[in-house]
């Protein structure tokens, strides 16, 4: 197998890290040939805090997963949250000298270029630079402007943006642990690629994904990302509360919320009651239901109060940026119990949970289309996707696109290459000699009036 037709996904989350290799199938189906799961302890709010137990966290699931899938991992792409995480609008353009040339992909990354060298915050670097609508001269609107004609090229970009330090102490665990760092995509965007479809992010839809450590929101209308945010609590913010209401462990917590609990206090009777081993001889605890639902119910109604500020910054009030496909839940936290009407309740939006069969190959009753694993399905797609837009050959062209990071996870350089441009000297003088003999209408008809002036004298 070549080692450039898979791709490795590598989720550095709150409360695991996840290495998964995939490829693509003959029927474009992503096949997982193998994954490794481990404790993630050095992470704290989708942010590094201890970059010794990180490494050996990340060097644990990528042993594990190379394991499974029988190869050696050389290179991963990374997601990245976080509370540092922020977006915004901007808008440029460039002036191109070479108008009577079509619009090229060179053009557009030369666009792109330009907004990465936008001045941030200090201690801010950009992370995406994500075009949405082209302008070519004065028509607007433009989806794709590659083979048109225009001297100014211009468009709206949603741009993310992060802390240095925590950018840059995800790519030092990663290259201590042994591997190259391909790319760096923000997690909701990979979780997006996981579980929505071609018809939700035509009609609008908001993607939220609950982590452990943060909860993640994309929001995407007409084909076209819109939105990003990053709030600063998930699952764990729930498991601390029954731990420190029920005066127990924080394990017997994370237990009792998957086995027991349930976004809807309602459901439960004041007599259902779960008995809680006791520590080291001491007598079990019990914990009534209906008490434990109530502690998780006033946490989910916070963390979706925020899903819905989020949702109405970006306007969906207004008629023309409605999102009709709704939201689409994933993540651990989206498998709480109840938690799906709750959404309903308080958005007032159709709402799914997102799972990733629908791109995985034998992956409708698999363990790994649950929803928890949809952010590491996501970065192996993005890879993959990113291999096949970038080396790409066929009998007219190969275009490759370069991204070079340095040991801080910084991006060094991008550079576009185009196989067509490599001319040999003597092709190259044949093309300027043909040019040169290509004339202008105005040009002929000057060089017949200079012959017609010569013949009258």
């Amino acid at each position: 197998m070549e080692y450039q037709d898979i791709a490795i996904g590598l989720d550095v989350g709150t409360t695991k890290i996840v290495a998964m290799v995939g490829r693509r199938n003959e029927y474009n189906k992503i096949e997982i040939l193998g994954i490794g799961k481990s404790k993630s302890i050095g992470v704290h709010i989708g942010v590094v805090n201890n970059i010794t137990q990180t490494i050996e966290a990340i060097r644990e699931a990528v042993s594990e997963a190379e394991h499974s899938s029988g190869l050696k991992i050389k290179e991963v792409i990374v997601g990245i949250a976080g509370q540092h995480i922020r977006s915004l609008q901007h808008n440029d353009y460039i002036t191109r000298l070479d108008f009577e040339n079509v619009i090229s992909q060179e053009d557009i990354q030369k666009l792109i270029d330009q907004v990465h060298k936008l001045i941030m915050q200090p201690g801010e670097e950009i992370i995406h630079v994500l075009p949405q609508e082209y302008k070519v001269d004065s028509q607007a609107e433009i989806g794709e402007p590659i083979g048109m004609y225009g001297s100014r090229l211009e468009a709206n970009f949603h741009v993310v943006v992060g802390q240095i330090s925590s950018i840059r102490n995800i790519g030092r665990c990663v290259k201590a642990a042994g591997l190259d760092l391909s790319g760096m995509t923000l997690e909701p965007l990979a979780s997006a690629e996981a579980v929505l479809s071609t018809e939700e992010r035509e009609a609008g839809v908001a993607l939220v994904d609950i982590g452990g450590g943060t909860t993640d929101i994309a929001i995407f209308k007409d084909n076209i990302i819109r939105h990003t945010a990053v709030i600063p609590f998930g699952g764990n913010v729930i498991t601390e509360n029954i731990k420190t209401d029920c005066l127990i462990i924080e394990r017997q917590a994370e237990l009792l919320k998957i086995k027991f609990g349930s976004a809807w206090p309602g459901e439960n009777k004041e007599t259902e009651i779960v008995c809680i081993p006791g520590l080291r001889g001491r007598d079990p605890k019990e914990i009534s239901l209906k008490h434990l639902s109530q502690i998780i119910h006033i946490r989910v109604c916070e963390i979706l109060e925020q899903v819905n500020v989020e949702i109405k910054n970006y306007g969906n009030e207004e008629q023309k940026k409605r999102l009709i496909a709704g939201l689409v839940m994933t993540g651990g936290g989206s498998q709480l119990k109840h938690i799906r009407p709750l959404t309903e309740y308080i958005t007032g939006m159709d709402v799914r949970i997102g799972y990733s069969n629908e791109h995985i190959a034998g992956g409708e009753n698999g363990i790994i289309s649950n929803p928890e694993y949809a952010t590491s399905i996501g970065l192996v797609i993005k890879g993959l996707d990113d291999k096949k837009k970038y080396i790409c050959t066929n009998a007219e062209m190969e275009h490759r696109y370069y991204r070079k990071y340095d040991e801080n996870s910084e991006l060094i350089s991008t550079k576009f290459y185009n196989k067509n441009r490599r001319l040999n000297s003597e092709e190259d003088q044949n093309h300027k000699k043909k040019k040169n003999k290509t004339k202008s209408f105005l040009e002929i008809w000057a060089d017949k009036f200079r012959q017609i002036l010569n013949d009258t004298e």
